[in-house]
């Protein structure tokens, strides 16, 4: 019943904690069993809250200078090819570590009409895999979104079992993604299914709010094992009751994005030129 969180890396390099370890067991598996001899370690990185999504559990503030933390975050490169190619969206970017930047207490998502990799154009894209997830939970998103047409901008939820039952059996939580065609109105929505052919889907759109490409927007989801809800700048625009038939039961990771043109992001113009979303802060309750 012991949870100990660690691994060869730990070993490797902290020998005092392999001698920790080593003396636990020592300990534990002789002399008095009472109560008093259990040692419980608590997990530092896991703080539950409150229950209620009103407690601050996580945030990335982006309060530093140069790459994403690589500690939370993986950058994805690439077309999507050979597997899915066009990331399965017929997307027109490529995506490069070097369209991504945390500057002035902001994180930075750049596109850009440039010829690289068989592409005409890049882009960014980053995920919290493996290294944060989080299952129930209100999640804040502070974001400027990308001003021209033919963008599709993305901040989402995938579900951490995608690794072994492919997408959408792991189930999909789109906070914010927004057309490429309606710069005035985002979506949220949720993807679920036992496959690509049994695929389902339900989507819901926001008010018309001005400024979302020159103002900063907050973008909310609250989510517990009986409903997930979607808001902008806590308007609430979503509402969808689950059960244990979903897959939303299980960890989530972040995954944040801009792609260009695709099946949402549409016809791309002509004069296309650079552009950015910014995100302040990802802030997470429970």
């Amino acid at each position: 019943f012991f949870n100990f969180n660690f691994n060869s890396t730990t070993l490797n390099h902290n020998p005092f904690f392999f001698i920790l370890i080593c003396s636990f067991f020592l300990f534990s598996c002789g002399g008095d069993k009472s109560a008093e001899s259990i040692v419980v370690i608590p997990d530092q990185n896991n703080n539950p809250g409150s229950g209620d999504n009103d407690e601050l559990v996580w945030s990335e503030e982006f309060d530093y200078e140069g790459s994403p933390d690589s500690s939370i975050w993986t950058i994805e490169q690439g077309d999507g090819c050979p597997d899915l190619c066009g990331w399965g969206n017929f997307e027109k970017q490529y995506y490069r570590k070097q369209n991504i930047e945390v500057s002035e207490g902001t994180l930075k998502i750049n596109i850009k009409k440039e010829s690289y990799g068989g592409k005409s154009f890049t882009s960014g894209r980053m995920k919290s895999q493996g290294k944060y997830s989080l299952t129930y939970g209100k999640v804040d998103i502070k974001a400027k979104l990308p001003k021209n047409t033919g963008t599709w901008p993305a901040l989402w939820l995938l579900g951490e079992s995608v690794s072994f039952y492919s997408w959408p059996t792991c189930g999909e939580i789109d906070i914010m993604e927004q057309r490429g065609d309606n710069k005035s109105v985002v979506l949220g929505t949720l993807h679920w299914g036992e496959n690509w052919e049994n695929r389902k889907e339900y989507s819901e759109d926001s008010p018309s709010v001005d400024g979302l490409t020159d103002d900063w927007h907050i973008y909310s989801v609250n989510w517990t094992d009986t409903s997930i809800k979607i808001y902008i700048d806590d308007i609430l625009y979503y509402t969808m009751n689950i059960d244990q038939s979903h897959p939303f039961n299980d960890p989530f990771f972040f995954v944040l994005n801009v792609a260009v043109g695709g099946t949402l992001g549409g016809d791309i113009p002509s004069d296309f030129p650079n552009d950015v979303m910014e995100i302040d802060y990802i802030r997470v309750y429970q």
